[in-house]
């Protein structure tokens, strides 16, 4: 009511996006008929109606060029930039810093760009071939099957996913570095056991995402699951770090967390998991999606440990180094087990087997028929096709890289052999400069992650603004440099893992208790959108070298405190923000809102 004492009209107002704004705005459109721009159909003899087909368009050799040749770059340029600056770097600061030449430079250089190509044609068949498998079988799985036969597929789908992973081939490939006689169990772990290793690491990702898809349609907190996930897993490093043998084998346990969460397993094992809340009319909480990240990093640590156990009951690092050095001494292995071969064979066998599961879960379950088949097919093909070329980028760019940067680093503090320079600076100088080249390291390729500016935004809807994209990225960024730093003074000091990731998790179970729900879920998966399949074999590798290096056991523990370190600074940045808000709302309003006009 106004001065007059007239009632004042009620306008009702509605929040619009700007860009739906100018876009009403700028844009006046007519709608028209498809009908009125097709001839009409043919009436048959049978006096059924036939619709117009139109015909297949065919195009020449340089029209299709010009219609895929802009799509191409720039699906190139994505993955370019997630390789380039990180293999840049590292040749820089070997030659400027530490003055030494990159060694294989030209096969190197083919390899990184067989890695780039790779993972952009894997990328592609991932989005046409794999992802629409996993969302049709989300989404209509759970109408059409019990929920024993929809958690079954989820654990087998969780383990068929992790073999085609393309960072796990990572694990094999170092897993030649490793010195038999040194680390025994750490050897047999990666060469001989390599098939149970990576079998194992499946089976903790399979039932994550059982829990995971549990969790959603009860709407159960995370929490409880952390807690019950960190405990036995301290327990169990404590368990092999007190025996001599077996204590080398946590910084392995604790990385194949972090090589878990790529670019396939959280797309496909996630859809099935919001798939099924979302047919239980439980998924339009504002936290589905989040979780089965987190478990799939903790279910895998445990389930190799484990492993660990078994292997050490039944055989003793005696025979494992006698059976090394006998199958050395033996014959020549065969071709399929020596590159090319091996990439091609690892290649087929990642991706067949898991596109031939969803093929008999789609007809035999779901009896359903496959919408534009032809494009799947082709996008599978891209799949194979990117995990071979990837894997040869791997052996011969991403792999060699890393070792050849972490095996020249120690000489900036340590004599290393064949540099006759080494040590280049001071003992104390020389930390110094590791320090920083590991800092600027994690720090920068995390920032360049996709995925990382993806979840940025996610959070910063989920939390109202109240967490900046910004203070997210620079959080998980800077943890995972610190994670880095200390993971290469672990190294260089030869510190046992047990030692500091025991303070690490309690201190982030501690600080998990204290946070809200939305930040705990925040905060445990951004660890996972840190070690895309370009970090992991790289990092991987670098720890590795640096490890021989400096005559260190195991180059192992890098990626894990990688992961734990921007956990802790999320949750720690999280608390802050928590805080703000609450002294925020606490503030008195001013007198201009407490008086108002009398009406």
């Amino acid at each position: 009511m106004n001065q007059t004492g007239e009632q004042t009209p009620t306008v009702q107002r509605r929040a619009i996006r700007y860009g739906d704004f100018v876009r009403e705005v700028n844009v006046h459109h007519r709608r028209l008929s498809f009908n009125r721009l097709t001839p009409p159909g043919e009436r048959q003899d049978d006096g059924s109606y036939r619709p117009y087909a139109p015909q297949r368009l065919r195009l020449d050799v340089f029209e299709v060029s010009r219609l895929v040749g802009p799509y191409s770059g720039a699906r190139l340029f994505e993955q370019t930039r997630a390789v380039a600056p990180l293999a840049a770097y590292l040749a820089l600061f070997q030659l400027l810093i530490l003055r030494a030449a990159v060694a294989d430079s030209w096969t190197i250089a083919l390899g990184l760009f067989a890695a780039i190509v790779g993972l952009m044609l894997f990328m592609e068949g991932l989005r046409l071939g794999l992802m629409p498998f996993g969302e049709a079988i989300g989404n209509n799985l759970p109408r059409k099957s019990p929920l024993w036969l929809v958690l079954t597929i989820a654990m087998l789908l969780g383990i068929g996913v992790t073999f085609a992973e393309p960072a796990i081939g990572a694990l094999q490939t170092v897993g030649a570095i490793v010195d038999v006689h040194k680390a025994p169990y750490l050897w047999l772990l990666l060469n001989e056991r390599a098939g149970a290793l990576v079998l194992a690491v499946g089976a903790g990702v399979g039932l994550a995402a059982v829990l995971g898809t549990l969790r959603f349609l009860q709407g159960w907190s995370l929490k409880p699951f952390i807690y019950l996930s960190v405990v036995p897993t301290l327990l169990l490093t404590a368990v092999l770090h007190f025996d001599d043998d077996l204590r080398v084998v946590i910084g392995l346990a604790w990385d194949c967390g972090a090589v878990t969460t790529g670019p396939v397993t959280v797309p496909l094992v996630l859809s099935l998991g919001i798939g099924i809340a979302a047919a239980a009319g439980k998924g339009n909480s504002s936290l589905s999606g989040f979780g089965i990240v987190t478990l799939a990093s903790l279910f895998p640590i445990i389930a190799v440990m484990l492993l660990a156990l078994y292997v050490a009951s039944g055989i003793g690092p005696a025979a494992i180094i006698a059976a090394a050095e006998a199958a050395h001494g033996a014959a020549a292995p065969g071709w399929w087990t020596r590159s090319p071969a091996a990439e091609i064979i690892g290649g087929i066998r990642a991706i067949v087997p898991l596109v031939v599961f969803l093929f008999l879960v789609f007809g035999l379950i779901l009896k359903e028929r496959l919408r534009e088949a032809d494009i799947v097919v082709f996008g599978l093909v891209l799949c194979v096709l990117g995990m071979i070329v990837f894997n040869l980028g791997l052996t011969y760019g991403l792999a060699k890289l890393g070792a050849q940067s972490g095996g020249i680093i120690p000489a900036a503090f340590a004599p290393v052999d064949g540099l006759e320079a080494s040590p280049m600076y001071g003992f104390v100088l020389g930390i110094l400069i590791a320090v920083v080249f590991a800092w600027v390291l994690g720090f920068f390729a995390t920032m360049a992650e996709p995925a990382l500016n993806a979840l940025g935004m996610t959070v910063e809807d989920l939390t109202a603004g109240a967490f900046k994209k910004r203070s997210l990225m620079l959080a998980v960024s800077i943890g995972v440099g610190v994670g880095i730093t200390i993971g290469v003074l672990k190294i260089v000091f030869e510190i046992p893992l047990g030692y500091l990731l025991v303070p690490g998790y309690t201190l982030a179970v501690i600080l998990s208790a204290l946070s809200n729900e939305e930040f705990v879920n925040i905060a445990w998966d951004s660890a996972g959108v840190t070690t895309g399949p370009v970090t992991v074999p790289l990092v991987l590798a670098m720890g590795l070298g640096f490890g021989n290096a400096v005559s260190a056991i195991e180059g192992f523990g890098i990626l894990s405190m990688a992961s734990i370190s921007p956990i802790v600074a999320v949750l720690g940045t999280g608390l802050w923000v928590q805080r703000r808000a609450r002294l925020r709302a606490a503030e008195p309003l001013p007198a201009a809102h407490t008086a108002g006009n009398p009406s």
